[in-house]
């Protein structure tokens, strides 16, 4: 019993010396909120694309290396984000020409595409803020080897 109202005390006497203390930091330190509104006077969105990685290629596996510079790539869509600063949005990969493409959303800074078959092939990647507005895109052209069975 002594031990437990000992415990108690020491809990009570906690929260009553910290409770202090964390009110007077949130009113001191507001928190920082990451994205503001809107986006004024930031440096246009850039796409850096490498060619594909020869040592994957030759086993018939795409990876296309890519830089976003002024954007950061994330899982976010809508009208409303594409005023957001600092810019973030996503990649549009087309292959071949296809009439559909697919959105990138990872940023892992590496296109995968594997399953193509032996021959010429073009990969288009567009950057895109969240409302698919396209800021930039590139093309790129490469073989896959017939494989040595």
């Amino acid at each position: 019993m002594v031990a437990s109202t000992r415990i108690l005390a020491a809990l009570t006497t906690t929260a009553i010396l910290v409770s202090p203390a964390v009110a007077q930091n949130a009113k001191q330190e507001p928190v920082a909120v990451p994205f503001v509104l809107p986006v004024e006077n930031e440096p246009a969105p850039k796409l850096i694309v490498e060619p594909p990685l020869p040592e994957a290629l030759a086993r018939g596996a795409v990876l296309i290396p890519y830089r976003a510079e002024n954007l950061r790539i994330l899982p976010v869509l809508g009208m409303e984000a594409a005023n957001v600063s600092p810019r973030f949005g996503h990649l549009h990969v087309t292959v071949d020409d296809l009439p559909w493409h697919w959105g990138d959303f990872s940023g892992a800074n590496t296109i995968v595409v594997v399953g193509l078959p032996p021959g010429p092939h073009k990969v288009l990647i567009e950057l895109a803020r969240a409302d698919h507005h396209v800021f930039a895109a590139q093309i790129v052209t490469f073989t896959v080897p017939a494989s040595k069975k």
